[in-house]
C-alpha cells in the first residue's frame, strides 16, 4: 500500500512540475526513452537500484548517460529518486504520470476480455460505446479469457462492465436462490 502512495505522490509531483514548465509531452517522451534504456541495460538498472552504491556515484553515472539528452526537470526528478532511494519505483511513477497526462487530454485506457480475439471493427465499436459511457476517449486492448463462456467483460478506469454469459448464469443462479429463499 505504501508503494502505491509513493508512486502516486512522485508521479503527481512530476506531472505538476511538467505542467508548470509546459513540458508534459517532452517529459513523457523522454521518461519513456529512459525506461526503455533501463530495460535494455539491466546492469545499469541494477547499478541505479543497488543500495551499497552512493547517491553521488549514481548521479554522476546518470549525468554522464542522460545529462544534456533529457530535460533538466526529468534529470532532477531522477536525482531526487536517487537521493530518496526510490529509483525502484521509477517505472510505476511514470505510469501514474502517463495516466495523469492522458486524463487531462481526455483519454482513458481499458481492457476487453473475450473468449476469442476481437477484430478491429468490433474493437472500434466497443471503444465508441465505452467512450460515450465514460465521457472520455477510451482506448481498449483485447485479452483472451478462457473462463468466459461467451460475451465480453470490459475494465475501464477501475470499472467493470460484464456482459458475459457467465455473468448472466451467475445472475440467474442468484435470482433463483433468492426466489427459493423467499418461498420457504
Amino acid at each position: 500500500m505504501a508503494e502505491l502512495t509513493i508512486d502516486l505522490t512522485y508521479g503527481a509531483a512530476l506531472f505538476d512540475a511538467a505542467q508548470e514548465t509546459g513540458k508534459k509531452e517532452q517529459i513523457l517522451e523522454e521518461a519513456t526513452e529512459v525506461l526503455g534504456i533501463l530495460k535494455q541495460e539491466p546492469d545499469l538498472h541494477a547499478f541505479i537500484n543497488y543500495p551499497a552504491i552512493s547517491a553521488q556515484e549514481k548521479k554522476a553515472v546518470i549525468n554522464n548517460i542522460f545529462g544534456g539528452k533529457i530535460c533538466d526537470e526529468l534529470l532532477n526528478f531522477i536525482y531526487v529518486l536517487v537521493d530518496k532511494r526510490r529509483t525502484m519505483h521509477f517505472e510505476k511513477m511514470i505510469k501514474v504520470y502517463k495516466k495523469l497526462v492522458d486524463k487531462e487530454e481526455g483519454y482513458s485506457y481499458g481492457t476487453v476480455y473475450s473468449v476469442e480475439p476481437l477484430n478491429e471493427i468490433r474493437m472500434r465499436e466497443l471503444e465508441a460505446d465505452a467512450s460515450k459511457l465514460f465521457a472520455s476517449n477510451v482506448i481498449l486492448t483485447n485479452e483472451i479469457d478462457p473462463k468466459l463462456i461467451g460475451g465480453i467483460k470490459m475494465l475501464v478506469d477501475g470499472k467493470i462492465i460484464d456482459i458475459s454469459i457467465r455473468k448472466k448464469f451467475d445472475d440467474l443462479k442468484n435470482r433463483i436462490r433468492s426466489d427459493q429463499g423467499g418461498t420457504k
